[in-house]
């Protein structure tokens, strides 16, 4: 069903509901973790980019910060490589880099960035290189199997620190800016780093109001593949510790964690395969997803 098949009344409905959404958020900053299939399907991707700009018309400091899994396993197969993983990190040695710096830093950006300027919003590309507002340095991996040795998992970056004040410049001049995953070492080396933890380093550094990360399931699910729909930090520890969550997941959900425990009001985990969820989970009462309160 399309909206302009909705019966006037119930429009009218829709758009009260939204009034009190607006009007506690307006001003406030709203971090989008963009990826999955919202970002590879082309319907989703179209329904995605006016979200974005309508949210920054009714007054919210949007920032999106950019995945790009799919595009950059394209391209690695094309180039006769295979994408390697450890807990949920993709392996980065220095060809795979400069396919990821390539599709992160050129393709996926300027593609998102001109879907969001194309729906009429004012999107400006980044990567943390710019400014050098992404510092980073090599991350190592605890081993589970083996506790006190480490995991190197090559050109991959743990953030050190995240300069704000460029991504401020921008949301005071209406523009919505776009980030890829991509931070800067002290000696001007390239990283990879996993766009959920980026997005959610950027969420407490801005101290956003949400942090909103789009994936390919309906949310957090517990061990029956119910769908959580709220949640503590303390109740995630014990799933992550019976091994409920795992895989591409942790990276999500420890970096949605950290967020929630420093300073950003709630994340949202929710399903970027349903149109306009954005929105749905926003500003309607309807959620479409989980959100982990701060406390």
């Amino acid at each position: 069903m399309s909206f302009e098949s909705i019966a006037p009344g119930i429009k009218a409905g829709i758009l009260a509901e939204a009034l009190p959404y607006i009007r506690r958020f307006q001003g406030k900053t709203l971090v989008i973790k963009y990826g999955g299939n919202a970002m590879t399907e082309e319907h989703l991707k179209q329904r995605f980019a006016p979200d974005v700009v309508l949210l920054k018309l009714v007054g919210m400091n949007v920032v999106v910060v950019h995945g790009g899994g799919p595009q950059i396993e394209h391209l690695l197969t094309r180039v006769g490589k295979k994408g390697e993983f450890v807990q949920g990190m993709r392996v980065t040695d220095a060809e795979t880099m400069e396919v990821v710096e390539m599709v992160l830093g050129g393709q996926v950006n300027k593609d998102v960035v001109n879907l969001i300027n194309q729906a009429g919003g004012k999107a400006v590309g980044l990567t943390g290189k710019d400014g050098n507002f992404i510092r980073a340095k090599k991350l190592m991996l605890p081993n589970k199997d083996n506790p006190g040795d480490l995991i190197d998992v090559g050109l991959v970056g743990d953030i050190t620190s995240i300069d704000p004040s460029l991504i401020g410049l921008l949301d005071s001049g209406a523009f919505i800016p776009v980030i890829a995953p991509i931070g800067v070492g002290k000696d001007g080396e390239t990283y990879n780093i996993n766009a959920d933890v980026v997005a959610g380093k950027i969420a407490e550094v801005l101290k956003a109001e949400k942090l909103v990360l789009l994936t390919n399931t309906p949310g957090v699910l517990d061990k029956a593949g119910n769908l959580l729909t709220g949640i503590t930090p303390k109740e995630i520890d014990a799933m992550v510790a019976d091994g409920t969550l795992s895989g591409g997941m942790l990276p999500k959900i420890s970096s949605a964690l950290d967020a929630a425990r420093n300073g950003v009001k709630s994340v949202h985990i929710i399903d970027g395969r349903v149109e306009h969820a954005l929105l749905l989970e926003i500003l309607t009462d309807h959620g479409v997803g989980t959100m982990i309160k701060s406390h």
